[in-house]
């Protein structure tokens, strides 16, 4: 059962974090796994959306894009259809809550931070590579208050990473490509903290049921490759 790109079903593919990798927003990664890659932006602005006013608080939204060629065939443009996607909408809420759940809003005052994912080639766990992209971009917006003295303490309380795990041909296997992923019996994405605890956790049955038990294995699985990805965010944010 040897995996399409020769991984063990513990490893994660190459992992890469580029940062500031525009010159013109407050904070962005280039995060590539493997052959997938998502330019992560986060812009910062002053004051909060009408119904956050007032509250002293600050808010972190989110939206996820794919260019027309990320994959094999090409995809027309959202915006030029007129329409947003109803994946493109889940994967934008996904991103922004799990960035939220590591934020205090009160420490970062009424300020927004947007973080736009743009998926620039796609092999799979696109979602999972974005929030893991977006909060070192989130991560570097922060620093870039803080510099100027719009923010006392970091509103950061943790860091966050996420990955997708599954079983192929019976196999619970760890940050599943595209050919591994479109043949999975079980899907799921795992977010979670940089000390460990579960942010959000999505799994479908593709064929039949699981039980507790595989569930518990791929949890455990997600939470190593999620520590792992943590090590490798922190490296990054050290640079």
């Amino acid at each position: 059962m040897a995996r399409p790109d020769g991984r063990v079903p513990t490893q994660l593919r190459p992992v890469t974090i580029t940062r500031n990798w525009l010159r013109q927003a407050e904070g962005s990664a280039l995060i590539e796994f493997g052959d997938t890659r998502v330019l992560c932006a986060a812009t910062v602005e002053d004051g909060v959306p009408r119904w956050r006013r007032g509250t002293g608080e600050g808010w972190v939204t989110a939206e996820y894009a794919m260019l027309p060629r990320a994959t094999d065939t090409r995809g027309a443009r959202e915006s030029v259809r007129g329409k947003i996607g109803g994946r493109t909408h889940e994967i934008s809420r996904l991103i922004g809550r799990s960035l939220r759940a590591v934020v205090d809003f009160k420490a970062m005052g009424e300020h927004t931070i947007t973080l736009d994912c743009d998926v620039l080639q796609a092999d799979g766990g696109t979602r999972t590579a974005a929030i893991t992209g977006a909060y070192v971009a989130m991560a570097d917006a922060m620093k870039y208050l803080r510099k100027r003295r719009k923010l006392k303490n970091n509103p950061l309380t943790s860091s966050l990473a996420a990955v997708s795990v599954g079983v192929v041909q019976g196999q619970p296997r760890l940050d599943l490509n595209y050919l591994e992923d479109s043949v999975a019996q079980t899907d799921m994405n795992v977010v979670l903290t940089g000390d460990g605890k579960f942010v959000e956790v999505q799994g479908t049955a593709e064929g039949d049921p699981f039980d507790r038990a595989l569930l518990d294995q791929l949890l455990d699985l997600a939470a190593a490759g999620c520590e792992e990805l943590t090590a490798i965010q922190k490296k990054a944010l050290a640079e």
